[in-house]
């Protein structure tokens, strides 16, 4: 009920096919999933209110009334009124401002699917960074946001027009978000959305910007026509963005970052097991599941295996660019379905038709679709092992007993490494986790103070391997961690890794100090997370407690268990 109602609307008898009709409805929206409205203490600046909304997959029903699938594409317009100060964006191709009346007026001239409507309102200031995109974020962030992108957005598109064709939608602009931002990224049209903590860690600024941009062709242009195929979309994105990526940075840059995902991917094998069907590219959707649920890395990285084995069928990834940009040529401003993908493969490549590889033993189209498990094959990553091999020496050197750890400390120095390169090494240590009290200690004593300094996604990784190690001389490390994150990739992990373990009190005690700089949703969250396996505490009476000990109140009912061993960081993954 959170969505809103069906509504039904019955048109006139005399009306005759095809002849034009308007409906209006007058409606107020109410708090829903779509509208996250945020304090001025839940932004950077502490300055003024925000407020943004996030439609995937079926949440701006509680937006606006709408026909809520991706099967259906309209254009749309919006008028929005906001105070003085406030900046207001949408994901459309035209917007003018009205400065005496307060008033904003957008318009998307092409049609796209419900979900890629989206509305941003803040204290955003914004700044040119290529001849079609500007970037745009609260006035402290603005400057930071400007020396990471200025220039490079512009030839990622390039690249992207030289592999798929020109891009349709005029402008590409970037807004970021407070990290009450539910997920990493947001590929809406002309203005994708991403969260501001993203920006201490280069390389995955990058990679999640690039994918944004695949979607501007794949998932945007031309869209999965039911998310029970949403494969179509992720899968196919992940797969340009790897051959962008390939274009501007080379092909061993390329395979680090897939390998780290494919990595993820089998890590979520094993923790869901092989015959889960969410593991299926076609998965089914039951009603009343909402399709958010069934977004995991297979919905990527199985889809990207299956498009990549398709162009390896080609015998040259460049013939299977040209099939891509006819591809979207044919489709684009539609909504398909796989067979739809898969009979223009086979029409464009008549060849590999009369050769019938789509019923290639082991290896059907139909079984790549239906089968549950891991992919039916994997692309070669023997171009990055450049940068993978270091990563693997170490990691035996760590774990191979008896420890040498003079040898293990000398070998590599991590400050020099990409990275992916150290996530990648951190995310084995997580999967060999608990490891032997000595390997912990000397794993510390050699990297703790390099890893101090450096981004967000390593120091995450390490203070899961110290939560998992109990190794207790590092906690205060986790403590000012969690002091400084409000944002759901940085804490949840790191929250469902204590609550797994001998650490629940430790949770509690930094919750009940830091619940208040936390969006109420991710509150409510980590309450679930410290709730499981204790009895339903009593609500505390908020009038009765000091400033000193914030108040929280654990919900008697609470959603679907959170299975510690399955971490969000095992699935973490962009829209």
């Amino acid at each position: 009920t959170d969505y809103g109602s069906s509504l039904t609307v019955s048109l006139p008898a005399a009306l005759q096919p095809h002849q034009p009709f308007q409906i209006i409805v007058r409606y107020t929206t109410a708090d829903g999933p779509a509208i996250w409205w945020l304090d001025p203490e839940l932004t950077y600046g502490n300055a003024k209110p925000f407020v943004f909304t996030q439609g995937h997959s079926v949440c701006n029903r509680s937006f606006f009334p709408c026909f809520d699938t991706p099967a259906v594409k309209c254009t749309y317009s919006a008028t929005v009124k906001a105070p003085a100060g406030i900046q207001v964006l949408m994901s459309a191709t035209q917007s003018t401002y009205l400065e005496e009346e307060g008033v904003y007026q957008f318009y998307m001239e092409y049609p796209v699917p419900a979900y890629l409507v989206a509305l941003v309102a803040g204290d955003l200031t914004h700044a040119d960074i290529g001849p079609r995109s500007r970037v745009w974020a609260e006035p402290c962030l603005l400057p930071t946001a400007i020396s990471k992108l200025s220039g490079i957005v512009e030839r990622w598109l390039t690249a992207a027009e030289s592999l798929y064709g020109p891009y349709i939608w005029g402008r590409y602009d970037i807004v970021f978000l407070p990290p009450s931002f539910p997920i990493v990224a947001m590929e809406n049209p002309c203005l994708t959305f991403i969260i501001s903590s993203i920006l201490e860690s280069d390389e995955f600024l990058i990679i999640d910007v690039i994918h944004e941009v695949a979607h501007s062709w794949f998932g945007n242009a031309v869209t999965n026509a039911t998310w029970e195929e949403m494969w179509l979309s992720e899968g196919l994105a992940t797969y340009a963005q790897r051959r962008i990526t390939t274009e501007t940075y080379g092909a061993a840059f390329t395979c680090l970052e897939t390998a780290f995902r494919l990595d993820a991917l089998h890590r979520q094998m094993k923790l869901l097991g092989e015959d889960n069907p969410v593991s299926k590219l076609q998965v089914k959707l039951e009603p009343g599941v909402n399709p958010s649920n069934l977004m995991n890395l297979f919905t990527y990285e199985k889809g990207y295996c299956f498009v990549y084995y398709l162009s390896q069928l080609c015998g040259d990834p460049r013939h299977f660019d040209s099939f891509l940009r006819a591809y979207i040529e044919k489709y684009k401003f539609t909504s398909v379905v796989a067979q739809d993908l898969l009979d223009s493969f086979l029409n464009f490549f008549p060849e590999l038709k009369e050769q019938c590889v789509e019923s290639k033993a082991g290896l059907e189209f139909e079984r790549w679709l239906n089968a549950t498990g891991p992919p039916l094959a994997e692309p070669d990553l023997s171009q990055g092992s450049s940068l993978t091999r270091p990563v693997e020496t170490l990691f035996k050197l760590w774990t191979t007993e008896p420890l040498d750890s003079a040898a293990a400390a000398s070998s590599v120095d991590l400050t020099k490494w990409r990275t992916f390169q150290t996530v990648l090494f951190l995310d084995r240590l997580l999967d060999g986790s608990p490891l032997p009290h000595e390997v912990i200690k000397k794993l510390s004593e050699c990297y703790s103070s390099q890893l101090d300094s450096m981004n967000a996604e390593i120091r995450i990784r390490w203070l899961q391997i110290v939560v998992r190690n109990d190794y207790y001389p590092d906690l205060y490390k986790v403590r000012r961690f969690l002091e400084n994150q409000m944002s759901r990739m940085y804490t949840i992990p790191l929250y469902e890794d204590l609550c797994t373990g001998t650490l629940k009190s430790f949770a509690l005690e930094i919750f009940y100090q830091t619940q208040n700089q936390l969006h109420p949703n991710l509150r409510k969250t980590i309450q679930q997370i410290l709730s499981q396996g204790l009895n339903p505490l009593p609500a505390i009476d908020t009038t009765a407690v000091t400033t000193d000990t914030p108040a929280m109140v654990l919900e008697d009912k609470v959603s679907e268990p959170t299975n510690g061993a399955i971490s969000l960081r095992d699935v973490n993954v962009s829209a």
